[in-house]
C-alpha cells in the first residue's frame, strides 16, 4: 500500500490523522525538514504554497478548525504527512473525511483511490 498528500492542496484540518485507526498520518509543520517525508511525487510535494482554488474554498470557513494554520495546533494547522503508507488497511476513513481532497491511496493491484470530501 502506498499512501501521500498532495501537499498544496492540504488545509491542515488534520481529520485524518485523527479518523486513521492505524496511524498512517502525521501532522507537521509546514516549515519542519521532514514534511515532504512520505511518498508524494515531486509535483505534490509541499514548496511552501496552497492551490489558489483550495484557499479560496476554505479561507474563510468558520469551522474551529486553523486552516493553513503554519503549525499544528493540538486539533488543527500544519500539513499532513503519511509516514506509516505501508500501514494502511484500505478503510477509506481518510479518504471521506479530508477536506482538501488530497489523500492519494494507491493498493497492492495499482488501483488508486483518492479522497473526495463528503
Amino acid at each position: 500500500m502506498q499512501v501521500y498528500v498532495e501537499k498544496p492542496k492540504c488545509t491542515g484540518c488534520s481529520h485524518c490523522f485523527d479518523v486513521c485507526p492505524v496511524a498512517v498520518f502525521q501532522m507537521h509543520e509546514r516549515s519542519s525538514a521532514d514534511v515532504n517525508s512520505d511518498t508524494a511525487p515531486d509535483e505534490w510535494k509541499w514548496k511552501g504554497s496552497h492551490l489558489p482554488e483550495v484557499t479560496a474554498k476554505w479561507a474563510n470557513v468558520q469551522d474551529g478548525h486553523h486552516h493553513f494554520a503554519d503549525k499544528y495546533e493540538g486539533g488543527s494547522g500544519g500539513i499532513s504527512v503519511a509516514i506509516q503508507g505501508s500501514a494502511c488497511i484500505l478503510c477509506q476513513a481518510c479518504l471521506i473525511e479530508c477536506e482538501g481532497e488530497c489523500i492519494v491511496i494507491t493498493d497492492d493491484s495499482n488501483n488508486v483511490y483518492r479522497s473526495i470530501y463528503k
